[in-house]
């Protein structure tokens, strides 16, 4: 699959974001390659035949190296200090998770914001077309780039996320009233606790989002009926997208 530059970042994308009724744009989690995610895209597909024409995919790939830290494929959008994350879970500090924006975030935020207005730009893209998503800390830089947006886009997928800035993004949310959710995790996720998740849930509901919630019993992964969901999801906003 040949690789894309827009902007700041290198992306994979598969079908015509021109062409396609809707662009879903997926974020690879913390140490994966930038082609982690790019599969779901067929399996997708394959849940239901009709996403093949009318869903594109663009799988944006993290601008951090971790060869480095002994990972050669591996990519981050911003560090992790995986010492200090495993204090968190072992003290049970869930407040020094979920109320802080973590170094480097900002970074992220706005290579991600350069590359959605190239992306847009070059495949004439209306953020109203675009579902937004990601696995583990895609999904969190995803959830941060959707409350950022000036109008909501098409849905946001929240698979293994968790809350970050909570008094920001509280203050941010209110603006996605009526946004389509789907946010899927693990009961048992030994790496993002299961209650941070659901406090991200309150605050999205809270604020007036439509959220399909998805607790599934497993660890930190996108499991099946996230899948079948999420085709579920694509079927029903492509089909009031041709009805407009």
């Amino acid at each position: 699959m040949p690789l894309h530059t827009l902007g700041p970042l290198n992306c994979r994308i598969t079908g015509n974001p021109r062409t396609a009724r809707l662009t879903m744009i997926l974020c690879h989690g913390f140490g994966a390659p930038g082609t982690d995610l790019v599969p779901l895209g067929d399996e997708l597909h394959s849940l239901d035949e009709t996403l093949r024409q009318d869903v594109a995919f663009v799988f944006p790939e993290a601008p951090h190296s971790l060869e480095a830290e002994g990972m050669p494929d591996g990519r981050a959008w911003w560090p992790i200090n995986m010492a200090r994350l495993q204090m968190i879970l072992q003290t049970h500090q869930l407040e020094l998770l979920t109320r802080a924006e973590p170094p480097g975030m900002a970074d992220a935020r706005a290579k991600f914001q350069e590359f959605l207005r190239n992306l847009r730009e070059e495949y004439d893209l209306e953020i109203s077309r675009c579902i937004l998503g990601g696995f583990s800390q895609g999904a969190m830089l995803s959830t941060d780039i959707t409350f950022r947006l000036r109008q909501n886009p098409a849905a946001l997928c929240i698979y293994s996320g968790t809350l970050l800035c909570q008094e920001e993004w509280t203050e941010l949310a209110g603006q996605r009233r009526g946004l389509r959710v789907l946010q899927s995790h693990g009961t048992i996720d030994p790496i993002l606790p299961f209650e941070a998740a659901e406090m991200l849930k309150r605050l999205l509901i809270e604020s007036g989002l439509e959220v399909n919630f998805l607790p599934f019993r497993g660890m930190h992964t996108i499991p099946w009926q996230a899948l079948e969901a999420t085709a579920d999801m694509l079927a029903k906003l492509s089909r009031q997208t041709e009805s407009r």
